[in-house]
Order: C-alpha cells, then sequence, then structure tokens
C-alpha cells in the first residue's frame, strides 16, 4: 500500500459509485493503473464490499437499540450457534462478541418500541442458552461513518 492506494481508499469511502475514470482523475492517474490497484485491493480483500447505505428512518426502521447480551454458559458450540441463530435475524444489523459483563452487543433497527418489545419476547427471547440482556435505546445519532480511518502516510 502506497500514498496512491490510501488517495483511492479515500475516495471510495466517499463514493463507492465513482467510476474508474472519475477515480483515475481524483488521485491523479490515468484509468488503467487505478483499475488495476482497484482490482488488487479487493482480491487482497483490503476492499471486502461495495454497499448502499440506506435511510432507516424513512423505511420505517428508525428505532436503534443497542443490546448487550449474556449468555447462561460458555463453550465453541454454543458460542457458534448464538452466532448464526443472530446472523438470519434481520433486524441484527451488527454483532460483536465484547469483553466484560456481557458477551455480545447486538445493534437493532426496529419501527418502534412496541416492535421492539415483541422482538425481544418472540425472537432473543427464544435463542437457547441466552442468559440475560440490557437494551440502550438510542435518542439521537451524533456520528455515524462507514469507513474507517485511514492513516496520513504508509511507512
Amino acid at each position: 500500500m502506497d500514498k496512491t492506494d490510501l488517495l483511492i481508499l479515500r475516495a471510495l469511502q466517499q463514493n463507492a459509485r465513482l467510476t474508474t475514470k472519475e477515480l483515475a482523475a481524483k488521485v491523479h492517474l490515468s484509468t488503467t493503473p487505478v483499475f488495476e490497484r482497484v482490482r488488487k485491493m479487493e482480491r487482497e480483500g483490503i476492499i471486502s464490499a461495495y454497499t448502499t447505505v440506506l435511510n432507516a428512518e424513512k423505511l420505517n426502521r428508525g428505532f436503534v437499540v443497542f443490546c448487550q447480551v449474556k449468555l447462561n454458559r460458555l463453550g465453541r458450540d454454543i458460542a457458534h450457534n448464538f452466532a448464526q441463530t443472530i446472523a438470519a435475524i434481520p433486524e441484527v444489523t451488527e454483532c460483536y462478541n465484547i469483553s466484560g459483563r456481557y458477551d455480545y452487543l447486538l445493534k437493532i433497527h426496529a419501527p418502534n418500541m412496541k416492535y421492539y418489545q415483541e422482538f425481544v419476547l418472540n425472537v432473543l427471547g427464544t435463542i437457547e442458552h441466552l442468559g440475560s440482556l440490557e437494551s440502550t435505546f438510542v435518542m439521537d445519532e451524533i456520528k455515524h461513518e462507514y469507513g474507517i480511518c485511514l492513516p496520513d502516510d504508509v511507512k
């Protein structure tokens, strides 16, 4: 990775729909080397996906909850089964295995509090080995970045 690769990544994080020609103009290279650099970063897994960011509020999924989950038992199979179960639940948009008092942190999008209450009872509450959970409701989103902070230079 060099400075040009970082410039390409920064530009793509801002707008993944840039054409190769537009991207090349931004990084001051011709299209062929830019195309080759992007393909190389895709092959190496540096660029893992391109996605569309949706407006949750306009889609009636603007009620955001962070739910901390503690399992009543831990083990490789239990953790694997929990991860598979959570991966199949569309309302859960992010899931992290965390340290501390809880085992997992879930980000959940729902239309409203009543929906979330039913979701807890009928979906999360049915997961085997779920011990306890604590919900934190988002009142306002202050910062939400989809990209990652890239270094200013490469050594």
